[in-house]
Formats: C-alpha cells, sequence, structure tokens
C-alpha cells in the first residue's frame, strides 16, 4: 500500500518545490527528487492543492524561501524573495507582483490578513496541479535507437505509477473536486481530472468514481455559491473528457446534459453544459449522434434568455425563463452571448446538418446579432446639447445631466464632467463587447456557410443579410483610432504598418465576405452585393466609399465567372473612382484593380490608372505603380506595348523627380524600381529603348546606397538590374555587365549587417539572372559564386526539439513549428528558404551554362543527391528532381561524367522511390528518372540491377497506391462531409500524375512492359470523378 502523504510531507514537498535548490536550478531539483520517491512527490502536490493554508507560508519563511512584506502599507500588496522564483521558474512568478527585497531584510507577516494569505495560496495551489499534471505526462526516455518511420510509443512518469498510487492520486483530486472553494482552484482541478481521465481511458484504465461523482455533482440542487460551482465542474469535466459518458445510456445523458444547459441560476453553468454537450456530438459515433439530434434545441435555446436583456428577438422561446441566468446586466451579456456562440461554431465546421432543422428560427434570432444598432445614441437637450461628447456614434444608452456650455465654471460643471467621462468609458466598454458579440455571430454563420454551404443557400434571406452585414461593417472604419489620414499619407505601405487595419473590425468582416464568397458562389453572392455597392460608391461619406471599393475585390476571387460576365458593368462603375476626393479612396482602388483586371478593358484601365501615377499624394501614386504590376502580369506583351511610353515616363519621374530630392518618399522609388523591372519583364526586347535612361540610375543606386536606411532600395535596384538585363539581351546589356558584376561584388565582400536578411535573397537571385542575361559569358564569374552558393545548399536545417511535456510552444519570429514523427520540431524557416533559392539557382546556372558548368559538377551532384530526403522543404526536393537530370547531360556534354556520379544517381533515385509517400513528389521522382535515363543514352544504357531495382520499387508504390484507394473508398461511402469527399478525390488526382509518370517510366524501359496493365487497374480503382468546377459558377 501506498500511505497517504503526512502534513510534514507535504510541508516539506512544498518548501523543496520554492527553495529547497534556491542555488541550483528548479528542473534538477524537480527531476532528482522525481528520481528518489516520485510517487510520494506527485501525492504531495496533490494534497498541497487541497491542504495548503497559511501555515504554509509561515513554515516557507522561516527557511528562508518566502519573504513577505508590505508596500506603503496596502494589505494586498506582498512581494517575493527573488529564491521563489528561481524555484519555480515554469511559471509561478506568473501569479504574482515580482520585487527584490534585500536579503538581509527579516520576513514580517504581521501587515497580512486572511485575503492576501488566501490569494498567494490560491496561486500556489492552482500551481501545483499544473506541474502535477505537467510531471505525471512528461516523456520519459527510453534507452536505444528510436525508428523514424514507427516512432516508438510515448511513455510518461504515469505509466510507471502503481495502481495504488494512481488509485490514491484520483481520490485526492476528486475531493478537490467535491469540496474546493475556490474558482480559480477548480479551473485547473477540473483540467488536471480531465488530462488523467483521458490518459487513463487511452491506456484502458476507465476512472469510473469519477463518472459517478460528475453524474452526482451536476444533479446537485441550491442556489448556493458552491453548489454552483460544483454542477459547473461536473459539466467542465464532461466537456474535457467527453468519453467518461459515450458508453453510457443515451437517454440518461442527454437528460443532464439538457438540465445543465437548463439550468435556473448560472450561466457559468449553462456554459459548461453547453461546451459539454459540444463535445458530447463531436465525440459521438454515427448512431449516438442521430438520436442525439434533440439535444440541438435546448442548446441553442441557450442563446433568447441572454438576448433578451439586450431587446433582440428570440424565436427559440416565446417567453424567456425568469431566471438569475438571464438576470445579469446586458454589458455582461453581450460577453456571454459572444461566448455561447463561440462554443457552437467549431460544431457548425464538423456537423453542420445538426444545424438544418434550426435554420428558419435562426435566420430570425442572429441577423439582430450581426447588424449594426440602430439607435444612433441620446438625443441632445436644452439642458444637455452634448450627451457623451466623444462617445462611439453606435452606443445605444441616453444619459442624463448637464452637458451645455457653462462659464464660468463650477464644481458642479466639474462634476457633470466627471459623470460624463465615467458614462463615456462604460459606453466604450459595451460598445466593444457589442463588436465582438457581432464578430462571434458572424464566424458562426461564415463558420456554416462554409461547412455546407449548400444547405444554407437553400435557407431564404441567409446570404443576403450575411452580405448585408459585412458590407455596413466595412463602413464603420474609425480613421482616428489608426492615427488619421496624415499617418497614412506619411507611413510606407509596404512595411504593413497598417496590421491594425488588418486586425480591426472593417477587415474582419472584408475577410468574412471573402470567405463567404469562396463558399457560395457567384450567384449567390452577387446579387446581394451589387445591391447595396452603386450605392455605397456613391455615399458621402469616403468610408462608405472606401468600403464598396473593398467589397469588390473580397468576393472577385470567390464569385469567379459569374463576376468576370459583369466585370464591363464593374469597370465602368469603378473607373470614376479615380477622381474621388478622398486619397485613401484612390489608394484603394488602385490596391484593388488586381480583381478586375482584363485584357479586354485594359483601354479604360489604362486610361485612369496612368494619370493617377501623378497623383498628389506620394502614397496614392506608389499604390498606382503597384498596380501596374499586375498589369504587367494580367496583359499580353503587344496590349502592353502602347502604353510603354506613358507609363516609363513618369516611372522615372517617380524615381528621379525634377523637383527637390528631399521631398521624395523613398517608398515610392522602391516601387517605381519594381514596377519598371516587372514592365521590362513583361515588354521583353522592346524594353531596349529604354535602357540608356534606366540602368544610369540604377548603377547609381548601387554604388551610392549604402546606409541603412537604403537597404531596401539597393535590393530592389539590384533585382531591377538583373530584370532589365534578361529583357534586353546581351548584346544591350554587355557595355554594362563587368560595371554591375564588378558593384556585385563590392556589395557582396561588404561586412555582413545582421539587421539586413534581405540581402543574401537578392544577391544569389541577382547573380542567376545576371547569368540568364549573359549566357555563356558568365563562366569566368562562377568562382565567383559557386563557392557560397554550394555552402548554402549543403547547409543542415537548424532545428529545435520541443519536449514533448510543452503544453504550448512559443512561436518564433523566423521559426516554424512542425510535428514529424511524433516530435514536436521547431524550424528556422530563412535558412531552409536559402537553400531552396540555392537548389533552384543551381538550376539556372546548368541550365545555362551546360558543358561550362562541369568545373562544379562533382560537387554539385555530392550536395544534391542527399538532398532529395530534404523531408523539411519541399521546394528543395523538387528543384534536387529537376537538376539532376541537368547536371548528367553537363557531365555527359563535357565528358566528365563518370560511372561512379551514374550509379550514385541512380541508386539514390530508386531508393527515394522505394520509400515515398508523397504521391505529388512521386511523379517528379519517376519523371526525373525517367529524363535521367534518356541523358545517359536510354533503357539500353542502364544497368541490369537499376532497371531491376526501379521495377521493384514501382511494384510496392502500386501495391501502396491500390490499397490506399481502396480504405478511401469505403471511407467515401461513410462520409458525411462534401469537404472530405473533395478531399479524397484531390488526393487521387495527385495520385493519377504520379501512375501517368510511373507508366510513362515503364513504356521507356520496355513499351509492352506487364506492369503497364497494373498502373491502368490502379488507376481504375479510383472512388470517383472528380469535377472541380463549382456548379454554382457556370
Amino acid at each position: 500500500m501506498v500511505p497517504i502523504p503526512d502534513r510534514q510531507s507535504v510541508d516539506t514537498a512544498v518548501c523543496m518545490l520554492m527553495g529547497l535548490f534556491a542555488v541550483f536550478s528548479a528542473e534538477k531539483a524537480v527531476n532528482d527528487r522525481l528520481a528518489q520517491t516520485p510517487e510520494l512527490y506527485l501525492l504531495a502536490l496533490a494534497q498541497f492543492a487541497i491542504a495548503a493554508d497559511t501555515d504554509v507560508v509561515s513554515l516557507c519563511c522561516s527557511v528562508g524561501v518566502l519573504g513577505l512584506q508590505g508596500k506603503d502599507g496596502r494589505e494586498d500588496d506582498f512581494v517575493l524573495k527573488p529564491s521563489l522564483e528561481l524555484a519555480l521558474p515554469l511559471g509561478l512568478g506568473s501569479y504574482f507582483r515580482m520585487e527584490t527585497p534585500c536579503r538581509g531584510d527579516a520576513v514580517d507577516l504581521s501587515f497580512t490578513n486572511e485575503r492576501p494569505i488566501s490569494t498567494f495560496l490560491d496561486g500556489m495551489r492552482s500551481f501545483s496541479l499544473v506541474l502535477l499534471r505537467r510531471l505525471l505526462f512528461r516523456s520519459i526516455a527510453t534507452p536505444g535507437p528510436r525508428p523514424t518511420a514507427h516512432p516508438a510509443p510515448r511513455f510518461t512518469l504515469y505509466d510507471h505509477l502503481s495502481s495504488q498510487t494512481l488509485t490514491t492520486l484520483e481520490r485526492l483530486l476528486l475531493h478537490s473536486l467535491a469540496h474546493e472553494p475556490s474558482t480559480k482552484v477548480r479551473r485547473n482541478t477540473v483540467d488536471t481530472v480531465c488530462d488523467i481521465a483521458n490518459q487513463g481511458m487511452s491506456r484502458g484504465r476507465p476512472w469510473h468514481a469519477l463518472q459517478s461523482q460528475a453524474f452526482t455533482m451536476s444533479q446537485a440542487a441550491g442556489a448556493g455559491e458552491q453548489q454552483k460551482l460544483g454542477r459547473a465542474s461536473a459539466y467542465g469535466v464532461f466537456a474535457g473528457a467527453p468519453n467518461l459518458v459515450l458508453d453510457l445510456h443515451l437517454e440518461a445523458v442527454l437528460g443532464v446534459l439538457q438540465k445543465g444547459l437548463q439550468d435556473a441560476d448560472s450561466i457559468d453553468v449553462q456554459h459548461a453544459a453547453l461546451r459539454a454537450s459540444v463535445a458530447y456530438l463531436e465525440a459521438a459515433d454515427a448512431q449516438q449522434l442521430a438520436q442525439a439530434v434533440p439535444l440541438m434545441h435546448p442548446m441553442l435555446q441557450t442563446l433568447p434568455s441572454l438576448a433578451h436583456t439586450l431587446s433582440l428577438s428570440h424565436p427559440f422561446a416565446s417567453q424567456p425563463p425568469a431566471s438569475a441566468a438571464s438576470t445579469s446586466s446586458p454589458t455582461s451579456n453581450y460577453h456571454h452571448l459572444s461566448v455561447f456562440l463561440a462554443v457552437l461554431t467549431p460544431l457548425c465546421s464538423s456537423h453542420p446538418m445538426l444545424f438544418a432543422p434550426h435554420l428558419p428560427a435562426l435566420i430570425q434570432f442572429l441577423p439582430a446579432l450581426i447588424l449594426p444598432p440602430t439607435d444612433s445614441g441620446p438625443t441632445p437637450t436644452v439642458g444637455r446639447p452634448f450627451p457623451h461628447r466623444t462617445a462611439s456614434s453606435s452606443s445605444s444608452s441616453s444619459g442624463s445631466g448637464g452637458g451645455g456650455f457653462i462659464f464660468p465654471p463650477s464644481n458642479a460643471s466639474d462634476s457633470a464632467a466627471d459623470e460624463d467621462d465615467a458614462e463615456l468609458a462604460a459606453l466604450t466598454e459595451e460598445d466593444d463587447l457589442r463588436q465582438t458579440l457581432r464578430l462571434s455571430a458572424m464566424e458562426f454563420m461564415i463558420s456554416l456557410s462554409e461547412a455546407k454551404p449548400g444547405m444554407v443557400r437553400k435557407q431564404a434571406g441567409w446570404t443576403e443579410i450575411v452580405v448585408r452585414a459585412c458590407l455596413e461593417a466595412m463602413g464603420e472604419f474609425d480613421e482616428e483610432a489608426e492615427g488619421g489620414l496624415a499617418v497614412w499619407l506619411a507611413d510606407d505601405p509596404s512595411n504593413n504598418s497598417s496590421s491594425m487595419e488588418m486586425d480591426s473590425p472593417p477587415a474582419l468582416y472584408e475577410q468574412s465576405l471573402d470567405r463567404l464568397a469562396c463558399a457560395m458562389g457567384g450567384r449567390a453572392v452577387l446579387p446581394p452585393a451589387f445591391q447595396y455597392i452603386p450605392s455605397m460608391l456613391a455615399s458621402y461619406d469616403w468610408r462608405v466609399r472606401h468600403a464598396g471599393l473593398m467589397a469588390i475585390a473580397a468576393i472577385g476571387e470567390g464569385t469567379g465567372k459569374v463576376m468576370q460576365n459583369e466585370l464591363g458593368k464593374i469597370v465602368d462603375l469603378v473607373t470614376p473612382m479615380f477622381a474621388d476626393s478622398h486619397p485613401r479612396v484612390r489608394g484603394q482602388l488602385c490596391t484593388d484593380l488586381e480583381e478586375i483586371i482584363q485584357e479586354k478593358y485594359h483601354r479604360q484601365l489604362f486610361a485612369v490608372l496612368i494619370p493617377t501615377l501623378e497623383d498628389l499624394e506620394p502614397r496614392v501614386h506608389s499604390h498606382a505603380a503597384a498596380a501596374l504590376i499586375n498589369f504587367c502580369e494580367g496583359v499580353e506583351r503587344d496590349t502592353l506595348l502602347p502604353y510603354l511610353d506613358p507609363i516609363v515616363e513618369r516611372l522615372l519621374k517617380l524615381l528621379d523627380p525634377a523637383g527637390d530630392p528631399a521631398a521624395v518618399k523613398r517608398y515610392v522609388q522602391e516601387q517605381a524600381i519594381t514596377t519598371l523591372a516587372m514592365v521590362a519583364d513583361a515588354s521583353e526586347l522592346t524594353f531596349a529603348k529604354y535602357y540608356s535612361s534606366i540602368m544610369p540610375l540604377l548603377l547609381n543606386v548601387l554604388r551610392n546606397a549604402d546606409g541603412s536606411d537604403y537597404r531596401k532600395l539597393r535590393v530592389k535596384a539590384m533585382e531591377c538590374a538583373g530584370l532589365i538585363a534578361i529583357a534586353v539581351g546581351r548584346d544591350v546589356f554587355r557595355p554594362d555587365s563587368n560595371t554591375v558584376i564588378e558593384l556585385l561584388i563590392r556589395i557582396q565582400k561588404m561586412p555582413v549587417d545582421p539587421a539586413d536578411t534581405q540581402l543574401g535573397h537578392y544577391l544569389i537571385s541577382t547573380w542567376a539572372k545576371i547569368c540568364q542575361a549573359m549566357g555563356p559569358e558568365f563562366e569566368p564569374f562562377l568562382p565567383v559564386v559557386m563557392p557560397a552558393l554550394l555552402q548554402t545548399a549543403s547547409a543542415k536545417a537548424d532545428v529545435s526539439v520541443y519536449d514533448d511535456d510543452e503544453e504550448t510552444v512559443e512561436e518564433r519570429e523566423g521559426w516554424e513549428t512542425v510535428v514529424m514523427d511524433g516530435q514536436t520540431l521547431g524550424i528556422r524557416t530563412s535558412a531552409i528558404e536559402e537553400k531552396c533559392q540555392a537548389f533552384e539557382t543551381l538550376v539556372i546556372y546548368c541550365s545555362t551554362l551546360a558543358a561550362r558548368f562541369a568545373p562544379y559538377l562533382a560537387q554539385s551532384v555530392e550536395v544534391t543527391l542527399p538532398a532529395l530526403r530534404f523531408y523539411f522543404h519541399d521546394g528543395v526536393r523538387e528543384a534536387c528532381a529537376i537538376l539532376i537530370p541537368m547536371l548528367l547531360a553537363a557531365g555527359k556534354a563535357s565528358t566528365t561524367l563518370t560511372n561512379e556520379m551514374v550509379n550514385a544517381t541512380f541508386h539514390q533515385l530508386i531508393g527515394c522511390v522505394s520509400t515515398e509517400h508523397d504521391a505529388s513528389f512521386l511523379a517528379s521522382l519517376y519523371k526525373c528518372f525517367n529524363d535521367s535515363v534518356r541523358v545517359i543514352g536510354g533503357a539500353a544504357a542502364l544497368p541490369r540491377e537499376f532497371s531491376d531495382g526501379i521495377v521493384e520499387a514501382t511494384k510496392h508504390q502500386l501495391q501502396a497506391i491500390a490499397d490506399r484507394r481502396k480504405g478511401r473508398a469505403n471511407r467515401a461511402a461513410n462520409a458525411n462531409s462534401e469537404g472530405d469527399k473533395e478531399e479524397m478525390a484531390l488526393l487521387e488526382e495527385i495520385e493519377d500524375f504520379a501512375l501517368d509518370d510511373m507508366g510513362a517510366m515503364l513504356a521507356g524501359l520496355d513499351p509492352n512492359h506487364a506492369l503497364l496493365v497494373a498502373v491502368s487497374s490502379v488507376k481504375d480503382l479510383g472512388f470517383n470523378t472528380w469535377d472541380s468546377e463549382d456548379e454554382e459558377d457556370v
């Protein structure tokens, strides 16, 4: 038997936890204690969460662990000695405000009373529960090598505890669950109980006592605080561990959940019961789900009682229940209603059909939540002409008192002003909560629309109300919150300084409109949208006109062909807006032009866009220059040629203004250079006539833009020079080629600036462009670029392995978190992107120089073959698959290709084919193999061992694809989600490409190869033929 730890053991554990190793690290202290008596230590943590009191604080103080002292005589301020922060670095410090008293100070507890000590202990007891579950389920390293394809099961400390210890631990936690008075501690108790229950059931250890106690607690009557806390905790357990009730009688479970949803005494109980109901429905199997459909009505009925205090319609119930749950303030119910909708939203995505019978009622209820309030605020009166002087226009409460002008000012007017300030603060808080509620309701409707567009499309009014709500909210732009027009005009648009705008409510509603258009299609969204957009564009308020233009861009992608049929009308609608009086409207129009570019409307659009390059506001003509890039990509070269002269003339003025150079914005010059580069790339040889005007300006930038303020301008000039060199050809570029190369070498040899993260990328890219422009003449400069390029290509991935017990992994800038083989890894993305770019550049060098690339052939092959298995970045592997046949061809042309290179290449390719699981890259591998065979002289030149090897690997892949397709067909027969079926069909489409390349490879070996029949048979195993066209948009 494992003894219950006595009080002394508990105190000892706590003191060790907080300070026994004040000099050593806390992690070492914990690990050492776990290594000695893990069971006693874990039980002591659980016991401390239940039994800690002020004596523990005194005991800790007696050993010098904790010092409490008052600050300025206030009873609720206490400070902790740094040893506690050292002993609990995992998070306890976040509960408290840390300050550093002198180490010689005596401990003084005389200032404390029950409230600060209780607050302190609640934090300590909560953290002991957090620490308990983290230690319980922290992975324990197992000896021996770890397989990569099939990782070993994770063994934790929980798996090494005896049955008696686990039973004792469960009893302690059940006691805490039943009797804990502190809401903070109780919340952590529920989390810990759920973790242990879920982990235990996954290991075949059911927790029947928890099941029984949670049911008993959920049925406890009474309006007392402890009874309400108990009921909320019980439903919290059901929400966190739904498997507890999945095997119970369905009617009993539904009855318990419904009772919690209808709890008349506590909104918190209703909320917990709603979470439990959603968790149950998401965990239930198909049969249980069909029988649990009646639960949806009481789940949705939780909303009207909250909405009643907001004067909202509620068709779910004719009379709101007279309950304590519905008597809270309107302001608090904005929050509660938002939270309830957020709980229901995931169910919209996972089981949208559950909402089908309730759509008529929802469409009556939700519009009042997502539409802006109709009340514009309090009405001015003679006695109060300026109520809520700066309150938002959307506030809905009226005020009282004197807000008029009084001179001389009096104490009474000061008092009225204070009242106004307090009322304004309350109104601001209410406005924020109301906005949150609107966004929560919108997310609910959008999620349901995305999950089951066909279902909601049939509900009259659904799409129309969502479109209207989005359009109205997109015009509620708070310019003052973003710094005003002056800040926008002075800001660099490329800095994404408008990130606040991207997170603002109008931007979120714009994203919602975009998502709705993609989900519902053009026929559903365009008519209601263009019922409002023309009048929005004619509004007196610039924010509404701005929103109208945003809306056109937002729905452009999702409405597809339907919108294309109306492009002529749209172009006629928006082109007059280039003369709008407000610069933000003109700037937004330039930004949104991408969505309405069509070659047949180029005359109308160029006629208004080109003059905008001379707009009085720098930010507007910068947006216009950026819009030209989209035109260069969206029209044919012959269409662009007539406009080259006015475009280049105006871009050169932006780049080299004749006026005061100090007045020009640097971001305008950067954008002008970028646009010139794209224009040159699109116009090709025709751009040669402008070469003599532009290249000297670029060379001047490369010579003189050395300061940190000119980093971006310099790399843009590098890119532009490279693209212009390609466009005009080597004969035109040749006189300046040596100058450009000398400047690039100079820049490359400059001391590395850690803050300049773009230079390396642009240098590699520009060298590649110069190589393309010069062709074989670039060969003498290979020694300048290849060493660094090969070093970048051979770089290993910078990877951090996170501990399995880390509940949250902090995202670091420049790092990406992925899960591979059951491990959580952090990968430095910048290094991987540079590696990918290096291989893509090797493709350019090898294809351009061919036999002249021979001096670096062996090194390139040595770097490229292992990178076929670089699983951290698909782009690296794809570039290598393209590069390998080119390297073989370069070696063959230069007579430097050796048998060792050929053997190593085919050996690696066959090994990759046999183990590859990604059907997309499998197609690339077969194409690489096939192209490589052709390079060395065809199937006759391929050694027998390699032809046999690729055939065996192909048999393995055919069997694997066939098995996947059979399993997929079985799942498709039972799949309820259209999205799941489309995803499976897309996977099969990708496999078809791999099978096609597989067949081409086999036919190259033998036109009558026996496996060609097997390839066709596997291809026929597809469960359906997927048509990617959206029928709604045809």
